[in-house]
């Protein structure tokens, strides 16, 4: 029986992108061949190029593929539920790591490891989440957790349950964090207001508030770089 010449090409096709990516790196793929490298742990002996390029031609960019729902990434022709769930998988590692890694800061109030785990935990969320950064004696993360999530341009924060969530984590310090689904970052006259209920309490309290951080999309505000918090 006479070899399948499509099926040596698409073969010989994988082993090229392969030690192209373990030669050069990442940064040596156009997006799609690195989208078609990824497809190739989930598709077994076929072409995926086109899948790839429709990908992209749907959601735009890497970043939009991995942030699209599942049901939607489905929808593409070729993409089943396996690749859909590898590239949930991706993005869900991807913000592990980012948080594993600012916690190995020796110390930290506002630094850019941080600001990209809060991206990509905060940044294409759909709803308004409101976070808080617990901060040992050294500056040293604790915890990062979600003490309010809320609908689009509103979340429900009480500053008793952020300063009960550090008493019990015995964190003498936090940064507040949360994201604004619209994309526009400057603070709301109530977000200024709760970061002033939320510091002046923690201050009876011997906590020191260092940041509030709002996350879009593409950009972020900091209280204390915009001289809002003394």
């Amino acid at each position: 029986m006479r070899a399948d010449p499509g099926a040596d090409y698409n073969r010989g096709h994988r082993k090229r992108l392969k030690q192209k990516f373990t030669t050069s790196g990442l940064a040596a793929l156009h997006e799609y061949e690195a989208l078609e490298l990824l497809l190739t742990f989930v598709v077994r002996q076929q072409d995926v190029k086109d899948r790839a390029k429709d990908l992209l031609q749907e959601f735009g960019s890497l970043k939009g593929i991995v942030d699209a729902e599942v049901e939607d990434l489905e929808k593409i022709p070729g993409i089943g539920n396996r690749s859909a769930i590898m590239f949930k998988l991706i993005k869900e590692i991807a913000t592990l790591y980012l948080k594993q890694k600012a916690k190995e800061k020796p110390q930290i109030s506002c630094t850019t490891d941080l600001l990209n785990f809060c991206r990509t935990e905060m940044g294409s969320k759909k709803d308004e989440e409101f976070c808080v950064i617990f901060l040992d004696a050294q500056n040293q993360i604790i915890e990062f957790e979600t003490v309010q999530k809320g609908i689009v341009n509103q979340a429900v924060v009480y500053p008793r349950q952020v300063l009960e969530s550090a008493l019990r984590r015995k964190a003498s310090a936090i940064i507040l964090a949360h994201n604004h689904p619209s994309g526009h970052v400057r603070p709301s006259d109530a977000d200024i207001r709760l970061t002033k209920t939320i510091q002046e309490t923690a201050k009876v309290l011997d906590i020191l508030v260092h940041d509030h951080i709002i996350i879009g999309e593409n950009r972020f505000f900091s209280f204390r770089e915009e001289g809002l918090m003394p």
